[in-house]
């Protein structure tokens, strides 16, 4: 912490330590209720087991699953935003529910994507996605979750996270 401290120290920049959490990621269950004890400027960080990082929360074993889990109720809720556009007697056009879907639904569902998409808990996210593709084609729950990227004119949700990832590798070039 020393070397941290020196480097801080050189570039005129301050931690907050109010803002800064220590955390370790490992796989050892033993080792899973382990509190780190880490002080810099003699005062000790707080410990979270889950640290949220530029809105991504990360678990011991990086599987994303409380990240995932939180997305689906976000994406869930916005679902139901999208069934009010669409109404029953006066609805909104396809065009604008597809709009609507795209920027509030599939925006957050995607944010940072590449980063999780490998993750085995994506279905909870990918569920949420084929209720908000339904409710744009006009689809009933009986329509096969494989025709309704077709119906509602937006791609799978694990095809657009591909390209997201394939998007980032190119512009690292």
């Amino acid at each position: 912490m020393d070397t941290l401290d020196t480097y801080l120290h050189q570039w005129r920049l301050k931690l907050s330590v109010a803002k800064t959490v220590s955390s370790a990621f490992h796989l050892n269950n033993r080792e899973a209720n382990r509190e780190l004890n880490v002080t810099i400027k003699s005062k000790r960080l707080n410990f979270e087991a889950c640290p949220t990082y530029l809105g991504v929360k990360l678990d011991r074993a990086l599987t994303y699953r409380q990240h995932l889990v939180n997305l689906r109720d976000k994406v869930t809720a916005r679902c139901a935003l999208i069934r009010y556009l669409a109404g029953t007697s006066w609805g909104a056009s396809a065009k604008t529910l597809r709009t609507s879907t795209l920027a509030l639904v599939y925006a957050p569902a995607e944010y940072c994507a590449p980063v999780w998409s490998r993750s085995y808990h994506t279905h909870q996210v990918d569920t949420g996605l084929n209720e908000a593709m339904r409710t744009v084609s006009g689809c009933l729950r009986p329509t096969p979750t494989e025709q309704l990227p077709v119906l509602a004119g937006i791609p799978p949700p694990d095809i657009r996270r591909k390209a997201a990832s394939v998007a980032i590798a190119l512009r690292s070039e």
